[in-house]
């Protein structure tokens, strides 16, 4: 089986392709990035001499290119994470989120198509999204496979309408897909423009931790891993024209988030408790900022037997040991140098 991972370089992308490259000897492994700011070779040292793994350096926003891509490799299956994810950002360049989560999904879509129309079977569209396109809650509730969309950012309305095309495709083609939505993901690896590995950074450096609004801004976390896990799952059991919540059954204000990492990290830098939350800077809140997300999981668990192999006080703690033992990693991305990486690795 030939499968390509858009965005396997990045962040969630970078565990996916891991986990199917070592646990799947016979498939052919194909990671495409565009290799823009978030996408990061080094995270993928480890098994990139593997013999089922390939990296192609292209942008689904190139539909020419997507196409001879299709046609040279003959897909069997497309995972795809390729997106533009940040919200602060969105804010600031809407329209870079609009052609790359809409645009460049839309070109996978036609590309996968034309090649699978007359074969069907054991084709599979998976697509990446995200819990946000369902809007925001109130204090109690979840969002469910049947939530209404009700995105309020550009970034998850880019990601809502990309959601729709898959379905379109699904329904006036007979294109087989899967969807899943999760919620905030957190782990090794991650770049840190993201709370966590930014807080993470800011406080071995002793800069301020800036914190939207009051704090109370509530979120459910997902450990990367388990993430990876899922995603496998799906692919490989899921229904098709089916859609799967996956999150990490747990809720954390953003502030008790903080605070929580303030104390890990003061123990294991050896400083004093309460030294790092002193960073803690209450800044002006973003526009459109969603008061809370919780995801209901339990389809996934039911159907597939999917759950979280660990708490989130676990999940973080084994986040922080990784960025504490990848110093080196952390000093490149912050310094921009694992850009130079696909230069040197391939000349």
């Amino acid at each position: 089986m030939k499968i390509l991972v858009t965005g396997g370089a990045g962040f969630i992308g970078s565990h996916v392709v891991r986990r199917l490259v070592n646990n799947y000897p016979k498939y052919e492994i194909y990671n495409l990035d565009a290799l823009t700011y978030a996408g990061n070779l080094e995270n993928l040292r480890d098994i990139e001499s593997a013999s089922n793994y390939s990296f192609i350096k292209g942008d689904i926003n190139d539909m020419d290119f997507i196409n001879s891509l299709f046609f040279k490799y003959q897909f069997d299956g497309v995972i795809h994470l390729a997106a533009e994810s940040h919200v602060d950002r969105s804010i600031t360049d809407p329209l870079a989120f609009v052609k790359t989560n809409i645009i460049g999904t839309v070109n996978l879509l036609n590309a996968a198509n034309a090649l699978w129309k007359k074969n069907l079977n054991e084709k599979r569209f998976y697509h990446v999204s995200t819990d946000e396109v369902y809007g925001s809650l109130g204090q109690t509730g979840l969002f469910t496979e049947s939530t209404p969309y009700d995105p309020n950012s550009p970034y998850s309305a880019s990601k809502a309408s990309s959601d729709h095309f898959v379905r379109a495709y699904g329904e006036t083609y007979g294109l087989p897909y899967v969807i899943t939505n999760c919620s905030n993901n957190y782990g090794p690896n991650h770049f840190p423009e993201k709370l966590i590995p930014l807080f993470i950074n800011n406080i071995i450096q002793e800069k301020p931790l800036p914190v939207y609004g009051d704090g109370n801004y509530t979120r459910d976390w997902l450990f990367v891993e388990d993430h990876a896990r899922a995603i496998d799952l799906v692919f490989h059991k899921g229904e098709n024209a089916e859609t799967y919540n996956i999150g990490g059954f747990n809720e954390w204000k953003n502030i008790d988030l903080v605070k929580l990492l303030c104390k890990i990290m003061d123990v294991k830098l050896g400083r004093n408790i309460g030294h790092s939350e002193a960073l803690i800077t209450y800044v002006r809140d973003r526009p459109g900022h969603d008061l809370r997300y919780a995801i209901d999981a339990s389809k996934i668990n039911k159907e597939l037997g999917w759950e979280p192999s660990v708490t989130f006080e676990e999940g973080l703690e084994k986040t922080i040991d990784w960025f504490l033992r990848n110093k080196e990693w952390l000093d490149n991305v912050t310094s921009g140098v694992y850009q130079t990486y696909y230069k040197n690795q391939y000349k």
